[in-house]
Order: C-alpha cells, then structure tokens, then sequence
C-alpha cells in the first residue's frame, strides 16, 4: 500500500489548545479521505511551542540543533502539510512565522499545503486569506483553496458547523496530492424541501 505521509504543524500555546484540537481533526479528515481511496498514511504531529528555545537559538546561530533539524527533515520530507496557527494581532502568530523562518525558502516549493487558524471571534478569520496564503505562497507551496478557520463559537454545540469545511478542505489536499482538481460541493444540488423549511 503506498503510504502518504502528512505533517501536521500546529501553533497553539497551550495545553491543550484550540489550535491542536483542529489540528487533530484535520489529520483525521485527511487520513479517512486516504483510507477511502485505499492509501495508507502516516501523521507527524509537530507541537512548535515544544521547539520554541532551539527555534530562538537556530535563530540567533544559523544552525538548527540534532533535535529540531529533525522536525525540520520531517516537514520538508512530507507529502503534504497541515499548518494550525492561533490568531494574534489579526495575523499568525509570532512562534509560528519563526517555525517557517528557519525553513530554506525552497524547502516546501510545490508541496500541498491545508491552511488553518483559530482565533476567539469570527472577525478574524480572514486571517487565512491575508496572512497565512501570502506566507506560504511566498515559500512557494500550493496551498488548497478552502481553509479551515475555527472561532470559539465553532467549539461545543456548533461544532457540527466546523465539519463541512473540514471535510471540504480534507477532500481538496488528498486531490492535489494526486494532482487532481477537485470537484466544488454545490449547496443547491440537494436544497432543503420547501416544505420542510416551514415546519423548521
């Protein structure tokens, strides 16, 4: 069975963490994406906050210590990326862009790319499209069209909400890992009976 192997690279702070919460359900929306083409995977969660000291260090010296040059191998060894950055400031944050500044500006070059974020109201969710896309446009990878965007509110009885477009975004990197154009999900295919609208 050929195995594909997904890197996850998630930004939360704490423990545990919106964004590692997200991060957790992409990796699966992809695995079972792969599992129903009949492909195996293999997920490689990365933590940042974990690697925060070496990435300052790597940082100040220019070279990346035994253990952090491995995360780094793993990244850029990946088929593809899920990247899961918190909201700060109206933009990724901080430990996050130093994880991506210590990579080779063609280390990710044409490699499929699902952008996330979180944050704690709505507002920001443009986020994916002003910050995170530039960035990884600017490293030259191909990020899928949907991203994945999760507020507080996303969390808890609305989480029902958050599925579809973690399903749709799922559907769109397991497509471009073969090259393929995926198909757009049209609301009006299956509208709801107008009869069932009044009695809702």
């Amino acid at each position: 069975m050929n195995e594909k192997v997904i890197a996850v690279v998630t930004a939360g702070l704490t423990t545990p963490s919106s964004s590692r919460l997200l991060a957790d359900q992409l990796a699966e929306a992809v695995r079972d994406e792969l599992s129903g083409r009949g492909i195996g995977s293999r997920i490689e969660l990365i933590e940042v906050r974990d690697h925060a000291h070496d990435l300052t260090n790597n940082l100040l010296t220019g070279f990346p210590s035994a253990s952090l040059r491995e995360v780094l191998e793993t990244v850029t060894g990946a088929d593809a990326l899920i990247v899961v950055s918190p909201t700060f400031s109206a933009s990724y944050s901080g430990l996050f862009k130093m994880f991506f500044d210590v990579l080779d500006d063609q280390a990710l070059a044409g490699k499929p790319v699902l952008l996330a974020a979180t944050g704690g109201t709505e507002r920001h969710s443009l986020v994916l499209e002003f910050a995170l896309r530039p960035l990884f446009a600017y490293l030259k990878a191909l990020p899928v069209p949907t991203g994945v965007y999760a507020a507080s509110t996303d969390w808890g009885p609305n989480a029902a909400g958050l599925r579809p477009r973690i399903t749709q975004a799922a559907g769109e990197l397991v497509a471009a890992l073969h090259h393929e154009t995926p198909t757009a999900t049209d609301p009006f295919n299956n509208p709801t009976p107008f009869e069932d609208l009044l009695n809702s």
